[in-house]
């Protein structure tokens, strides 16, 4: 299974090195040299990669210079990752762990009821975002701890706190309208 691990950004230097926006919580794991990403459907071995003015700089074998690493600009990176494996850190997860899982809301009241199912994550700059089907509607909740304070992956479901306006859009719009009478 594929998991994105980068996106590829401008070239750096003269040399082939590219400046990588890192997706993956294991950046040491997924671009320590020697090890193989996939990119455009093609494999490429990593050279080399260090830290250069907060950004990750990459160097990979089969890119020689910067014709070679300007075409790759864009291109997302992938790790191929056995469906078994977990991430070592137990609070974090493979998109593909998530998605499929039962979708809880907790209230006031203690009983959680089921409300959708997750269908993806979105890798925004500064969060992930669960895509969430609600009753066919895709929904979109921030990936945090305040709002989702439950990931029970081997349960098969996730908890998201009843914040009025999070799961049913309209009710946000019905709140901002309430406000602007006031």
């Amino acid at each position: 299974m594929l998991v994105v691990i980068g996106r590829i950004g401008r070239a750096h230097g003269i040399r082939g090195e590219l400046n990588v926006d890192i997706r993956t919580d294991e950046p040491d794991r997924r671009f320590a040299p020697g090890s193989s990403v996939v990119c455009a459907g093609r494999t490429l071995t990593v050279r080399t990669a260090r830290h250069h003015g907060g950004r990750l700089v990459v160097a990979f074998v089969e890119v020689a210079d910067r014709t070679a690493a300007e075409k790759l600009h864009g291109t997302v990176l992938e790790a191929l990752v056995d469906p078994a494996d977990t991430p070592d850190d137990p609070d974090e997860f493979y998109d593909h762990q998530l998605v499929g899982l039962e979708v809880r809301s907790t209230g006031t009241d203690a009983a959680d009821r089921v409300v959708g199912t997750v269908t993806g994550l979105v890798h925004l700059p500064y969060q992930d975002t669960l895509t969430v089907d609600v009753d066919g509607r895709e929904v979109f909740i921030p990936f945090v701890t305040e709002l989702v304070p439950v990931v029970d992956v081997a349960g098969g479901f996730v908890t998201v706190k009843d914040v009025e306006g999070l799961l049913d859009p309209t009710q946000a719009e019905n709140a901002a309208s309430d406000l602007a009478e006031d």
